[in-house]
């Protein structure tokens, strides 16, 4: 009986094999896949990190942002005008905006300037950062947030300019617990190397709520603006309050920067969860690492690091292998998402919510 049903058995099999080599890449797909990390920082005249990219088929966008332990903003225009200087095909770069003369009656119209030459010299976009909210404040003491109105000219002239608005507003929801309440291990590591940002010792500072709350009034206020949340749009804690969001804002994409730990961490409990919701949005969802450089680095140990980092996320999405790492305790297996998904956070959504110049 075994012997008669082996014959029509055998294309069967054969088939689904075929079938699933179809639908699902491997870990070995890395490098012919083209690819795009979005969230990148090239603060350096080292061209390493650009260099890992073109090794494994990555484009990479370098953002700028008003960071105090940054170059000043003209430095970081220089430094990435530079980079794409020298490898136009592989790199494209983000502005970003500065609030240091917000007292100024003419900040708006003066910053509208510096934007609009940035455009000029080929950024793509603006990011705005954590600053807005957590930083800065008006003449009245009271914390600048993301809708405030004397912000809105600026994102007027991003969307009719046809660009990009990347916005890290708030943190992650750990930022508002203790340290050895935190989900995942590298908050724990920042927040501690960064109490100043650590919101669970600045009760009087903005909640977290407040935080998403403004960041959601912004949304609704630019519905029609082409918005990338970074850090998944500080919603990392959460896919089902995530989902909330985009489904509330057609316009609002969010990349995976620094927080595919807290995907991995969600895993744990429900991995079929996790995976469901990457198939669901994958239309709005963008790789990206927020890996660095600065100075004068060991570009070897920039270029091994860089190809770690985005080989274990590699893993993480097209395979269902168990696995471990550094950012969070325990084991999780991969998510094994189809190529169309893949595909889509990897390359497509970020051609489609950035417009880089490189295809």
């Amino acid at each position: 009986m075994i012997s008669f049903y082996l014959p029509f058995l055998a294309p069967l099999i054969f088939g689904l094999l075929i079938d699933s080599e179809e639908q699902y890449y491997g870990i070995d797909d890395f490098q012919k896949v083209k690819k795009i990390d979005t969230h990148t920082h090239h603060n350096s005249e080292n061209t390493a990190l650009m260099e890992a990219g073109k090794e494994t088929n990555f484009r990479l966008l370098t953002v700028n942002v008003d960071v105090p332990s940054y170059p000043p903003l003209q430095e970081q225009i220089r430094l990435s005008l530079l980079q794409k200087g020298q490898n136009p095909t592989s790199i494209d770069f983000l502005s970003t905006i500065s609030l240091a003369d917000w007292k100024d009656s003419d900040w708006a119209e003066k910053e509208i300037k510096r934007i609009a030459d940035t455009f000029e010299q080929g950024a793509i976009g603006i990011k705005i950062w954590k600053n807005i909210g957590m930083t800065y404040r008006n003449e009245d003491g009271a914390f600048i947030m993301a809708d405030h109105p004397r912000l809105e000219p600026i994102f007027k002239f991003v969307e009719a300019q046809g660009k990009t608005l990347m916005a890290h507003l708030g943190e992650p929801k750990n930022c508002w617990l203790p340290l050895e309440d935190m989900t995942v291990n590298n908050d724990r590591t920042y927040f501690k190397e960064h109490p100043e940002y650590h919101m669970y010792l600045h009760p009087e500072y903005p909640s977290y709520e407040e935080q998403i709350d403004a960041r959601d009034r912004l949304l609704a206020k630019f519905p029609n603006i082409r918005f990338v949340g970074a850090h998944l749009g500080s919603l990392e804690w959460d896919v089902d309050e995530l989902a909330k969001r985009l489904d509330r804002y057609p316009n609002f994409a969010v990349d995976m920067a620094a927080r595919i730990g807290h995907l991995q961490f969600q895993s744990q409990k429900d991995r079929e969860k996790i995976r469901q919701f990457m198939i669901k949005y994958q239309d709005r969802l963008i790789y990206g690492t927020d890996l660095g450089i600065s100075g004068n680095p060991d570009s070897d140990r920039v270029k091994s690091n860089a190809k770690a980092t985005w080989m274990r996320d590699w893993k993480y999405f097209v395979s269902d292998e168990i696995m471990e790492v550094s950012e969070v305790t325990g084991s999780f297996q991969g998510l094994k998402l189809p190529k169309e998904v893949i595909d889509k956070i990897y390359y497509h959504n970020a051609m489609k919510w950035f417009k880089p110049t490189f295809n």
